[in-house]
């Protein structure tokens, strides 16, 4: 039974939409202008682009081979998803933010990083759910409750640690983790995700690894959006 495109467009957004009501929820002493917030989801939109700007000649060349045991799958993880993905996703957020007058509290960076991240994983999902055939429901679910979340998650950490610089935090660790952080998030996230693919015979133990291990990265990005919203509340307090 073919199913309507509609449906499909609503499945693939919905998660993000729902994850994107809920870090607006956060900001929401000085929220930002919704102009701003939809300007840069579409920037979200056009890293994905830039990222296979960077990718497609490393997988093109033969550099990145396919992937067929844990190790190939944790390389392809890192050189063809993590890092090009989460570069484009930085520069994005760094020309969307280098001028942006709005960007006044720390929790900030994290709802636009969140709106970049978000506008990737939407696009992202929509392309996976139209290639996704008969078994379109399935990926919808497997997506919306892992992958859309590790997007925002990843997204969570990238403008943690950019507001933290900002907002004069300015070290060395800072800086490494703004984009150090989220690469490595990703590249575990999606190295377990590879690796269940090649070895059969521990997918269940890879599937609960990778359950434990979006726990662990939704505690800690939880725990930074409350840093930063107590943070802003004490400056606010201030000035």
């Amino acid at each position: 039974m073919e199913v309507s495109p509609l449906i499909l467009l609503f499945a693939a957004l919905l998660p993000a939409v729902v994850l994107l009501l809920f870090i607006l929820r956060r900001d929401r002493v000085h929220p930002e202008p919704i102009s701003q917030l939809v300007r840069a989801f579409f920037y979200g939109v056009g890293s994905v682009f830039l990222s296979l700007v960077f990718s497609t000649p490393l997988v093109v060349s033969g550099l990145l081979p396919q992937y067929h045991d844990a190790f190939t799958a944790t390389i392809f993880s890192f050189g063809a998803a993590a890092f090009p993905e989460e570069i484009a996703k930085f520069i994005m957020l760094w020309l969307f933010l280098r001028k942006n007058k709005e960007y006044d509290e720390h929790i900030d960076g994290v709802v636009y990083a969140v709106c970049i991240g978000l506008g990737f994983a939407a696009l992202e999902n929509i392309m996976y759910l139209f290639d996704a055939g008969e078994d379109w429901f399935g990926t919808a679910v497997g997506r919306g409750l892992l992958s859309v979340p590790g997007h925002f998650f990843f997204a969570v950490l990238m403008g943690y640690y950019y507001s933290l610089v900002h907002f004069g935090h300015d070290n060395w660790r800072n800086r490494l983790f703004v984009l150090g952080a989220p690469i490595l998030a990703h590249g575990i996230y999606d190295a377990i995700c590879m690796t269940t693919e090649v070895t059969p015979a521990f997918q269940g133990l890879l599937t609960i690894a990778l359950l434990l291990f979006c726990n662990e990265l939704r505690k800690l990005g939880t725990r930074h959006i409350r840093e930063l919203v107590e943070a802003d509340r004490v400056y606010n307090h201030y000035t």
